[in-house]
């Protein structure tokens, strides 16, 4: 059996990993004073949903014909679950430190800001998931990456203004709401990490 050809994953983990390090980049206290935070938080924005993107990589999974056709049981073949090894490690730790990272910018926003409501935080999770969603959206479907902004803006815009459909409105009905689901996992984890602190 050939080896299923995950080559796809060096990108998406480095595109999903540019958001992280602009996370850590905005929670440091220097960036978070100066003038810098501004383009660096737009950068974020653009680069955000390549993280959670590689929870669709997901998919990916199914190439691995993980059962024996002769007895249907699982197949213990190394190939196989390195290969798995490689999607659950990319996927689950650029979405989950990714998620951080919107955990972060959050809270940065909302004490530059004063907002001490957390209705409005919700809200403010929630547009983000919304947009996040639609990046995804445009990533897997319309296959464009967040670099064509720079060096194909028409070519992108056409595309956007081309995408609304009541298939597509529901792909980000559904992935927001796996987003903020996994966002309010994480939250309660932190949470109580930090509860116990005390």
């Amino acid at each position: 059996m050939t080896r299923p050809p995950f080559t796809f994953l060096v990108l998406n983990t480095f595109l999903g990993y540019i958001p992280i390090e602009l996370s850590l980049e905005l929670t440091n206290k220097y960036i978070e004073k100066s003038w810098f935070f501004w383009p660096i938080l737009i950068l974020w924005f653009l680069f955000y949903p390549n993280a959670p993107y590689l929870l669709t990589d997901l998919f990916h999974l199914s190439r691995l014909n993980p059962y024996n056709s002769y007895n249907g049981l699982m197949r213990l073949s190394i190939t196989m679950w390195g290969n798995y090894a490689y999607l659950m490690i990319s996927a689950l730790g650029c979405s989950l430190i990714g998620f951080y990272g919107l955990f972060q910018i959050v809270n940065r926003c909302c004490s530059f800001f004063a907002i001490k409501s957390k209705q409005v935080r919700v809200y403010i999770i929630l547009i983000l998931n919304v947009f996040s969603s639609i990046g995804i959206y445009v990533g897997r479907f319309l296959r464009l990456h967040t670099i064509y902004l720079a060096f194909s803006p028409r070519l992108v815009l056409d595309q956007l203004s081309e995408m609304w459909t009541p298939r597509m409105l529901l792909f980000v009905i559904i992935l927001t709401v796996v987003q903020s689901f996994i966002y309010w996992v994480l939250y309660l984890i932190i949470k109580d990490a930090r509860a116990s602190e005390y």
